[in-house]
């Protein structure tokens, strides 16, 4: 993946929440009337992953993308932690920049990455239901095939695997960072890569040589038990107001396939009946899916069409 040379740079922004203030990137739109694209991070993501996607969708967009509570920016607010309190985050957003699904507004499309799949399908469902009129889920917001483990802490090492370790590591300096990362089984090969380095250097706090990631552990294990085991949080997608896309990785958080998703697992999710229409993206894994082209190309072309049904 290649940066282009005309890449806007984002503005940091803050919203205010249940407790604090909500940290966010913020890309403005060239013309009023743009459609408002939110973009929703990873469980251990934050809002810097999202630059490929923005990038391609600025301008022609207004496009805001949230660091989580607990994560990044907004690391500092406090708990309580679990999807619903994200939702909650994603509708004062929401309302911050106007969304009104009601009342002929601008149309505003959720997009979600794996966990912020589910955040944005439980926003649209719940709190947001009344302000959304598209939604996007990457590689997310359907039931993944849960690991067996005896509690959340083992269930969650299986099920993220490298991504999790950092949190209770420190590092000396950046390229310490970059070496850890180097190793991961879908970010190695984009560890050089603007967008992915901006994404790691966003998720550190201190000083070196005790560098650590900003990542709250609780929130993590709150919001994976959540998103692995709440029925609530699972069966989001069953009460959609607006149609969804589904666009999932061939290969999945190391790489192996099956990925999170293929037509077997789908299959008896039934989701004609949700309305949620779902698509490969041949040559991605679950993290390259927001870095390629063909991701990247898939996740536009998706809020695009959610957009111009909205309007």
């Amino acid at each position: 993946m290649s940066t282009p040379a005309d890449v806007r740079s984002p503005e940091e922004i803050t919203v205010p929440v249940e407790g604090g203030e909500l940290a966010a990137l913020y890309w403005a739109a060239d013309a009023p009337g743009a459609p408002l694209v939110v973009l929703v991070h990873g469980i251990t993501g934050n809002a810097a992953v999202w630059g490929p996607v923005a990038t391609a969708l600025a301008g022609e967009c207004e496009v805001v993308a949230p660091d989580l509570r607990g994560r990044a920016g907004s690391a500092g607010l406090p708990g309580p932690y679990g999807l619903s309190v994200h939702a909650a985050d994603l509708a004062a957003l929401l309302d911050r920049f106007g969304a009104d699904a009601q009342a002929g507004a601008d149309a505003t499309v959720l997009v979600g990455h794996s966990m912020g799949g589910f955040v944005a399908a439980l926003a649209t469902a719940g709190v947001a239901r009344d302000m959304v009129h598209g939604l996007v889920l990457v590689d997310g917001g359907l039931p993944f095939a849960v690991p067996p483990a005896a509690d959340t802490d083992a269930m969650l090492g299986a099920f993220l695997g490298p991504t999790l370790d950092r949190l209770d590591r420190t590092f000396p300096d950046l390229p310490a960072v970059r070496d850890f990362w180097s190793e991961h089984p879908t970010v190695g090969r984009w560890v050089d890569d603007p967008p992915v380095s901006a994404f790691f250097v966003r998720d550190l706090t201190g000083t070196p040589p005790e560098l650590r990631s900003a990542v709250v552990h609780e929130a993590v294990r709150v919001d994976g038990a959540d998103m692995l085991r709440n029925q609530v949080v699972l069966e989001a997608t069953t009460d959609l107001p607006v149609p969804a896309a589904l666009l999932w990785a061939t290969r999945g958080m190391q790489g192996e396939v099956p990925g999170l998703y293929d037509e077997v697992r789908l299959e008896p999710m039934q989701l004609g009946e949700t309305h949620v229409t779902a698509r490969e993206v041949p040559g991605t894994d679950h993290d390259s899916l927001l870095w390629t082209a063909e991701g990247i190309r898939a996740i536009t072309d998706a809020v695009r069409e959610a957009a111009a049904r909205g309007r």
